[in-house]
Parts: structure tokens; sequence; C-alpha cells
């Protein structure tokens, strides 16, 4: 069993976007790892695996639009199910 199930990922748009500060607030208070924040000031790629993924949407949400949004469960993949 994976201790992180969800892999989470999804682009934000917004202004002032600052991906260091998306970075620090990640592993300040998300539990998961293969934290990927990357991006210019209106464009920012987040790829994270958590257990819960809801929560990384709702942060997301407030910072701009969140779209292209995928949520994928990893331990259904290892089993060879859809995830």
């Amino acid at each position: 069993m994976l201790e992180f199930r969800y892999d989470t990922q999804l682009l934000i748009e917004g202004q002032g976007l600052d991906e260091d500060a998306i970075n620090d607030y990640f592993r300040a208070n998300f539990a998961g790892d293969s934290l990927l924040a990357v991006g210019d000031e209106e464009l920012i790629k987040i790829h994270f695996h958590t257990n819960e993924p809801w929560k990384v949407l709702e942060y997301c949400a407030t910072l701009g639009e969140i779209f292209d949004i995928v949520v994928e469960d990893m331990d259904r993949q290892s089993r060879g199910l859809k995830g």
C-alpha cells in the first residue's frame, strides 16, 4: 500500500502567483510527497501525491482559477485497475 494514495495534478491561472510561496504552503500544511509547483506569475502547474486531494483543490482555488484537474488513485492503478 502506498503512503500517499492520490496523484493530484492541476493548473492554477491567476495574477501574482508565487511558486516559492505555494511550495512553502504545501510543505507546511499538507502531508504528501512528489511536490511540483512550477510556473510564473500567471500560471502554475501543481503535481502532488496526497491522501487528501480535496484540501489541495480547496487551497489552490483560493489562488486563482483551477483547471485541467486530474486526481488518480495510485493504489488502484498498482493493482491493475483503472485509477
